[in-house]
């Protein structure tokens, strides 16, 4: 119980003040998405199952063209692109899709900045596992049937803005290895883990380390 009430109290004060810390960037952020990009600021379809299995819209900088993630699964001209996004555990090297500016905020991970707000609203936190896709952890469960039991751990707990896997390598690390290391991390229910990573993350944002 007294785990709960310290880490929501630190999600509370430490997303009030990426918030105003890094108000310039979002602001910058979202002009320069809006000025160069046709559509929304936001990512369209940004629902993630969070804890309990329960979804909700995701707040993340749109650095794609307009309805990307809609038109990787209908339009005929990303077929393969589809295939590789799914047989390389949902991640792209060189993804046509990503904007220039796109491009600058997913190297940086100034694209999760906004997250800050479901952190704010209770539906995440600033350490936790990723939130993911209905539809990619159900087809990665297929994939990787080993990894349904870690999966279950990890939906006992808020998905977070950084976590264990985001500060070892992010995207170089596939499903399989990512939801155990995330389990083991809800497992852990340590405020000291937590700060530990709290304090790898301007590195892990800075270098760009396995960023796509």
């Amino acid at each position: 119980m007294m785990y709960q009430v310290a880490k929501r109290l630190i999600d509370i004060v430490m997303a009030i003040v990426l918030i105003i810390l890094f108000s310039p960037i979002l602001i910058i952020s979202s002009l320069l998405i809006k000025l160069t990009s046709p559509g929304p600021i936001f990512v369209e379809d940004s629902t993630r199952v969070g804890k309990g299995q329960k979804l909700f819209y995701m707040f993340k900088f749109r650095t794609m063209i307009p309805r990307a993630r809609e038109l990787l699964r209908t339009d005929p001209k990303f077929r393969k692109l589809y295939e590789e996004y799914k047989s390389n555990s949902y991640k792209l090297i060189k993804d046509p899709r990503v904007t220039k500016v796109g491009a600058f905020l997913r190297q940086y991970s100034l694209d999760e900045l906004p997250q800050a707000f479901n952190v704010l609203r209770g539906e995440m936190s600033i350490v936790g596992p990723r939130a993911y896709y209905p539809d990619e952890l159900e087809h990665q469960q297929v994939v990787y049937p080993e990894t349904k039991q870690f999966v279950q751990e990890i939906l006992k707990v808020k998905p977070g803005i950084t976590g264990y896997w985001q500060v070892t390598g992010r995207s170089e690390i596939n499903f399989d290895e990512r939801v155990k290391m995330d389990a083991e991390y809800a497992d852990q229910k340590s405020i000291i883990y937590d700060i530990l990573i709290i304090l790898r993350t301007p590195w892990a944002m800075i270098s760009g380390k396995g960023a796509v």
